[in-house]
């Protein structure tokens, strides 16, 4: 249910409202709008409290949520959410490329991948220090020593950081070195950790489950944002089907059905839903095409000797190649691709 404040409503009135949802035993949420305020009660409601609140101070009108998800659902926020990291924003219009290998393997490798992903237009850089694989003997990542090396390539080229953590446990030792908090397919439905990124106050990429419906993924974002995160960014990654050519099935439906059903910004992920570095650009280009805010794409300078992943990155040469197919797609959807970073921070200096 929620309870949307008349555009002349004080905030004493907003309080109220927010302080009789608990002493009735729910929870609240306040959601600030362009034009007015929304509050969100959550919890079991009953019909005859929509009337109850109907009748109060301030209060415009009472509308009970149809949707299983709430706070992810546009009948709760119609505006978009724009999740701003540094002087970046994502979910604003502009397309936004995160870009780096699968696994924080060697210094060298990811400096240098940092580097070219910079150079050729990448606005985040992605890698992996603690890493899920199917396999127990496979690499699994560096943990702490792979986030330093991380937090140093972005000392170096002043991209932020994204990086998955897999245990509720490492959240805030990952808080401490990343910009954004990554949560893998695999952790989709980690409650525990969801409650637990949920209460950091970091940005969230979450994505899809590899069997999940889109209804189970937006409940999973609903974890997150129950807990005051609303910093929420979705990530479509593909899926399971019987498909076998592929390594997922990259779910290009999904982009617009979301934009339709939740305000939260989606990125698509081409390099695991496809497994093969050559279908990457095409399906890029076809998550731009059906609306997405942004990219994630794992580039590693020598793919043949990648630690995970390999068959699926790009080498910077075709990185660059793909980032300029990006740039003309995005320009002729109306959706441009954000400033470089280096722009981005100028700009903000120069406003302060």
């Amino acid at each position: 249910m929620i309870i949307v404040m008349k555009t002349e409503a004080t905030e004493a009135q907003v309080l109220a409202i927010q302080k009789h949802i608990r002493e009735l035993g729910f929870k609240d949420h306040l959601i600030r709008g362009v034009e007015r305020n929304v509050v969100a009660v959550l919890g079991a409601v009953y019909p005859e409290l929509l009337d109850e609140f109907a009748v109060l101070d301030g209060v415009d009108s009472v509308v009970r949520i149809s949707k299983p998800f709430k706070l992810a659902s546009r009948e709760v926020k119609e505006e978009d959410t724009i999740v701003k990291v540094g002087p970046l924003e994502i979910g604003n219009g502009r397309l936004v490329t995160m870009a780096g290998p699968c696994s924080v393997d060697t210094e060298e490798n990811v400096m240098e991948t940092a580097r070219a992903v910079k150079a050729a237009g990448a606005h985040i850089l992605r890698g992996g220090a603690f890493k899920p694989r199917s396999s127990p003997y496979a690499f699994r990542g560096h943990g702490e020593k792979g986030l330093k090396i991380l937090a140093e390539a972005r000392a170096e080229t002043g991209l932020p950081i994204v990086t998955e953590v897999m245990d509720a446990r490492d959240v805030d030792l990952v808080a401490r070195y990343a910009d954004i908090l990554q949560i893998g397919s695999r952790n989709m439905q980690n409650f525990a950790l969801l409650d637990e990124v949920g209460k950091a106050h970091k940005p969230v990429l979450l994505k899809r489950g590899m069997w999940a419906t889109i209804e189970e993924w937006l409940l999973a974002a609903e974890y997150i944002l129950s807990h005051g995160n609303r910093d929420v960014i979705l990530c479509e990654r593909g899926i399971r089907t019987h498909e076998t050519a592929t390594r997922f099935t990259f779910d290009v439906n999904a982009i617009p059905v979301i934009k339709r059903l939740s305000h939260l910004p989606i990125i698509g992920d081409p390099s695991h839903a496809t497994g093969k570095w050559y279908l990457v650009p095409p399906i890029a280009l076809a998550a731009v095409a059906a609306g997405v805010d942004g990219l994630i794409i794992e580039v590693h300078p020598n793919p043949d000797q990648a630690l995970s992943d390999g068959p699926q990155s790009l080498t910077p040469a075709n990185f660059e190649k793909l980032m300029e197919q990006v740039r003309t797609l995005a320009e002729a959807m109306g959706r441009p691709v954000a400033p470089s970073i280096d722009e981005l921070a100028k700009t903000v200096k120069k406003a302060s």
